[in-house]
């Protein structure tokens, strides 16, 4: 079975998509067809080695989707990246709506000025003549800028589909057409007395909103994609293997099962295995979420992806590409993403009826006005005002607006929302979960206790900083900043042994320490019964104790812990207050997790999770019909926050988990997360107004337009005012309190 990868240009929403789909499963051959809107990628798997692309691309070219089959993408044993292409699609998009907006803005201008005395005294230009420079200057945005909504609107034609590119092009086309009939044969409106208005500002404006739209959307998508790239760049370029006795350096493509690979201090592992000789301390942080480096021997398990600190070792490779944790997490991150619908606008909806309704409904007026003996002239005009005062540009307005004000004002509250989709989205979640490690605690290691008994404080902090100041250990670095903070200055160490696993032995002068955990005050003999009551009650605290002893005595505790933000519990009530669920899952064990939840108030947590684990547990609260937002900081927290209805990254966490993630909280206090849900709900409300009054003015504008009531200087002027009142009441969002 090969699998392929293509990129498809063109989708604009989850309709795109189930129409892709079912285009390429016609196809004998293609098997299990997914499409990911968010990566424009279409994937599918086949045996068929005679499978023929280019009949694939040729029949999604009929419905005006184009397929780049020259940027194949084929898996083979392992997640392919691939070169990024360059972003022509982008580039075009930029380059329309450069045009547009260059010409719109002095069409714009001159059409809203004209209609003043002062202006007309200083123009030089007759109305007749401004009306034909107002044609040569939105000529261009029509033909070029938007020639895109026309292709695809007169593709989805000939197979009957409707969607918003269909609003767009009837409406421009319609504003467009009726003001350059004005201008080349006003004779033929000249029964109907007085100047006619052109409606060149319409079309231009309409055009040139709709392209800005589109280039923020799909800079949002491009952003997205480049969640699987950093993950890919976890990995490094190549590893050191032993072959035959002797070192070797080997793209990491070349790796294979059994292969023995040398990692060094400092380097990044390159596939999962089993250590067969050395010993070290592993950063697993972005794997498991685990503060603290693991101690690995032989025996130990390591992954791919993760950072070796200080010790050297030996592997035998067990997995690699696609079976490893890492080629997991990015297939579960590529999975949630395309399996995730975006949601169906509703008047993308609403437009599949309204659109050859409209069309209907003009048509029909056109034919009864000719019938009962009115002029072409007049059963012309009634037929554009129909289509005139359905012109979407309040319908197209409706939604963006109140996403741009919404996103705006949580931009200014530290909330930064990547699409309106997820804005959307926010407002439905009953169910928040949160990682636990840098996003409910500060994910650093600090000193939280420290007891001193037999000897002064200030002694005390200067043996224990001098014996610590020459580890990296996380915790080590935790009481050196302690120390430091005070005054404590250190001394050379006539002696330093850092026993992995166990802790530091030092001499400070002629004074011997220890520093570390139980075992190493087992392995010197040294009593503990005297601090027995502190070490289980920081142990029930799920804190990490170390012990110290001078000269064969134990004379001091540190607790050491990751602490809780400050804002974590406050949110967790805000929560609660909202009637949501809340839920922490974490990689750490269940004794640390229990700890967290009685010092937050949350109810519910899950320990022991790998990262998948996490994606499983979303899973499953959706299943039970849940609204479910995934809250995390790490690489581990990806494939959750693809996977939930809503991903909320902490921006001072993982480059991969802001990417992945709809929703980034720039302070990374939880509260920001309950102004995310307020802000949707108060966006949905404005969108739910908008679309009310963009569509009372076509249900009340079409049956005077068809009437012969309206004509289509009034029916742009309605359709101006319901644009102007929709924008109004969306800059309202930013009185709102959240």
């Amino acid at each position: 079975m090969q699998k392929y990868s293509y990129k498809v240009e063109g989708m604009t929403c989850a309709s795109c998509v189930a129409r892709v789909e079912k285009v390429v499963k016609k196809f004998e051959g293609a098997d299990n067809v997914t499409v990911n809107l968010a990566t424009e990628k279409l994937s599918f798997e086949s045996r068929d080695k005679n499978l023929d692309i280019k009949q694939i691309a040729s029949a999604l070219e009929e419905y005006g989707y184009n397929l780049k089959i020259e940027k194949e993408n084929v898996s083979q044993n392992g997640t392919e990246s691939g070169n990024e292409e360059d972003d022509s699609q982008y580039l075009s998009l930029k380059k329309d709506f450069t045009l547009a907006f260059v010409l719109t803005l002095p069409i714009f201008a001159i059409s809203m000025l004209i209609d003043f005395s002062f202006f007309r005294n200083i123009w030089p230009f007759s109305v007749e003549q401004t009306q034909k420079i107002l044609m040569i200057l939105t000529t261009p945005v029509i033909f070029l800028s938007g020639k895109r909504f026309y292709t695809v609107f007169l593709k989805n034609l000939r197979h009957f589909s409707f969607e918003m590119n269909s609003l767009v092009a009837i409406g421009t086309a319609s504003a467009y057409g009726y003001s350059v009939f004005t201008v080349l044969f006003p004779e033929f409106l000249h029964n109907m007395g007085g100047t006619h208005h052109v409606y060149f500002e319409t079309a231009a404006v309409i055009i040139t909103l709709i392209l800005l739209g589109k280039l923020l959307e799909h800079r949002s998508k491009r952003k997205t994609n480049d969640s699987i790239k950093k993950l890919l760049e976890l990995k490094p370029k190549t590893a050191v293997i032993i072959e035959n006795g002797i070192e070797r350096i080997i793209p990491i493509a070349e790796l294979a099962k059994g292969q023995i690979v040398v990692i060094k201090p400092g380097d990044k592992i390159p596939a999962d295995g089993i250590i067969t000789n050395g010993y070290s301390s592993i950063d697993e942080s972005m794997i498991t979420g685990e503060s603290f480096p693991v101690e690995k021997t032989a025996g130990s398990k390591v992954i791919g992806g993760t950072i070796n600190k200080n010790g050297s070792f030996n592997f035998e490779i067990k997995e690699t590409g696609d079976n490893s944790v890492l080629g997991q997490i990015i297939r579960l991150v590529e999975q949630a993403q395309a399996s995730k619908a975006p949601i169906q606008k509703l008047a993308d909806k609403i437009a599949s009826i309204f659109v050859p309704g409209v069309i209907i409904i003009a048509i029909i007026t056109f034919i009864v006005w000719l019938i009962t003996g009115a002029s072409f002239t007049a059963s012309l005009t009634n037929f554009i005002a129909v289509l005139i005062i359905a012109c979407p540009c309040a319908l197209g307005l409706a939604t963006p607006t109140a996403i741009i004000v919404g996103t705006g004002l949580g931009a200014t509250r530290g909330i930064l929302i990547k699409n309106g989709e997820s804005l959307e989205q926010a407002h439905k979640i009953t169910t928040v979960l949160l990682d636990k490690t840098g996003t409910i605690t500060e994910g650093k290691p600090a000193v939280t206790d420290i007891i001193i008994r037999g000897m002064e404080e200030n002694e005390f902090m200067r043996l224990v900083l001098s014996a610590e100041n020459k580890s990296n250990h996380p915790i080590a670095s935790a009481i050196i900043d302690y120390a430091r903070s005070k005054g404590a200055v250190p001394e050379e160490t006539n002696m330093f042994e850092n026993k992995t696993g166990f802790g530091v032995v030092a001499s400070i002068g002629n004074t011997p320490v220890l520093a570390g955990n139980e075992k190493l005050m087992n392995e010197f003999s040294i009593g503990t019964a005297g601090f027995s009551k502190e070490i289980a009650s920081f142990t029930e605290d799920a804190k990490t104790i170390t012990l110290v002893a001078v000269d064969g005595m134990l004379k001091g505790i540190i607790a050491i812990e990751d602490p809780v933000k400050p804002s974590s519990k406050e949110a967790v009530k805000e929560f609660n207050k909202m009637g949501i669920e809340v839920y922490m899952l974490t990689g750490d064990n269940a004794k640390t997790a229990a700890a967290i939840s009685r010092k937050t108030g949350i109810k519910n947590f899950v320990a022991d999770l790998l990262p998948h684990q996490k994606a499983e547990t979303v899973k499953k609260l959706q299943s039970e019909g849940k609204v479910v937002a995934m809250v995390g900081d790490g690489i581990n927290d990806a494939p959750a926050l693809a996977q939930a209805d809503v991903g909320i990254a902490i921006g001072s966490g993982t480059d991969v988990a802001i990417e992945t993630a709809e929703i980034t909280l720039i302070s990374g206090d939880l509260r920001n997360v309950v102004k995310s849900i307020k802000l949707s709900k108060s966006t949905i409300q404005t969108i739910k107004q908008n679309l009310f009054w963009a569509f009372v003015y076509n249900v009340l504008g079409i049956p005077l337009a068809a009437l012969g009531m309206l004509n289509p200087m009034i029916g742009a002027l309605a359709m101006s005012f319901s644009s102007v009142s929709v924008v109004s009441n969306s800059l309202r969002l930013k009185r709102k309190k959240i």
